[in-house]
């Protein structure tokens, strides 16, 4: 037997009610580093985040910002100041690939120099603590395919004639 026209619009209430409840079931994670979240994150004066960041990010920031590392802050901040709401910052190039990523940064646009050029990478809160040169690559991965000249002793025999 089949269904019958109430039981059709059942089902179908039914199958909205499910969707609905699955919609607001997922819920994403909210991000935090190393038990803070991405909120307090922005708040945190330089001092509490040096106290959050690994050694080396932490001695780093004892020993002071230096000039190049301060133009790029200033750069970050005023790129986001100019950005239309809800867009993403222009491009700002560096070369400065041993500079820190630190909470402001984040949702900027960064063009790091890898040695030939500006990778653009987009700043995510999961980068916090880490280095801008993780994010460009320096070199050009290995693609294997036939060997050439030179790469085995048996090509080295050459006729002359």
């Amino acid at each position: 037997m089949g269904l019958t026209s109430v039981s059709r619009v059942q089902a179908d209430e039914f199958d909205q009610e499910s969707a609905h409840e699955i919609k607001k079931k997922r819920t994403f994670r909210k991000f935090t580093f190393r038990g803070i979240d991405l909120d307090q994150l922005l708040d945190l004066s330089s001092e509490q985040l040096m106290d959050i960041v690994h050694a080396r990010a932490r001695r780093r920031f004892q020993r002071g910002l230096k000039r190049k590392p301060m133009g790029l802050i200033k750069k970050l901040r005023k790129a986001k100041k100019e950005a239309v709401p809800g867009e993403k910052p222009d491009t700002v190039k560096t070369h400065l690939r041993d500079m820190i990523i630190v909470p402001e940064m984040i949702g900027s646009v960064i063009g790091v120099y890898n040695g030939k050029t500006f990778n653009q990478v987009e700043i995510k809160p999961e980068m916090i603590g880490h280095y801008l040169g993780e994010f460009s690559i320096t070199y050009k991965p290995v693609k294997h395919g036939r060997p050439g000249i030179g790469a085995t002793h048996s090509s080295r025999f050459v006729p002359l004639k």
